[in-house]
């Protein structure tokens, strides 16, 4: 629970989003659809880079 107020609950979402597409994403490779599987695959580095972009915008406006 600590971790969860450090964080903060649109990045503890953000996150579980994440690990979701990642599941979502190696279920797809696994039962062949490998360019679905490696689509989705990129998406959680992309949000990931999104998410750390906005953190540091709203640390240095500070």
């Amino acid at each position: 629970m600590n971790l969860m107020k450090k964080l903060g609950i649109a990045n503890t979402l953000m996150l579980l989003l994440c690990v979701l597409i990642i599941l979502v994403a190696e279920y797809l490779f696994l039962v062949g659809d490998k360019l679905h599987g490696i689509f989705l695959g990129l998406w959680p580095p992309t949000l990931l880079g999104i998410m750390i972009y906005i953190k540091l915008i709203k640390n240095e406006r500070k």
